[in-house]
């Protein structure tokens, strides 16, 4: 136990640094248990086909143009809080938000779900996922 107090003290930054990656860690693990609200692509066809889920791209328009999942609404990350009236008719619906890589559409579903929203998911690894996957991407 001496050796590891003493480790500490001639390595405080070290030891800094791997705390606040446990707690990182830790945190990410207690918030979302078993990563149940991030869905694969293919859970996500499963959910528009058989339970009518919204899909909410929060890409700039121009990325939305450029390529996106058929019949997927469009509501820019920057623009999602003052559209929450417009998708409230769509709150009993579940709703899976879609960013290029996964990481934009996490902060869609974090405020999406403090408005209310029960069902929202996030579908992991974005588009770039969900082409890799086969899955049809509408272009215009």
């Amino acid at each position: 136990m001496e050796q590891y107090l003493e480790f500490a003290g001639n390595h405080i930054w070290l030891v800094s640094a791997f705390l606040i990656t446990l707690g990182a860690l830790t945190w990410n693990l207690v918030s979302n248990p078993g990563g149940k609200l991030n869905i694969d692509p293919m859970d996500a066809t499963l959910k528009i086909n058989h339970e009518d889920a919204l899909v909410l791209d929060i890409r700039s328009m121009k990325e939305f143009s450029d390529g996106h999942i058929l019949n997927a609404e469009n509501v820019p990350l920057n623009g999602l809080s003052n559209q929450l009236q417009k998708l409230e008719k769509h709150k009993q619906r579940p709703i899976i938000a879609v960013c290029r890589s996964g990481s934009r559409s996490q902060a869609a579903c974090s405020t999406l779900r403090k408005a209310g929203f029960e069902q929202v998911f996030n579908l992991r690894g974005g588009m770039l996922a969900w082409e890799n996957a086969g899955q049809p991407v509408k272009r215009k």
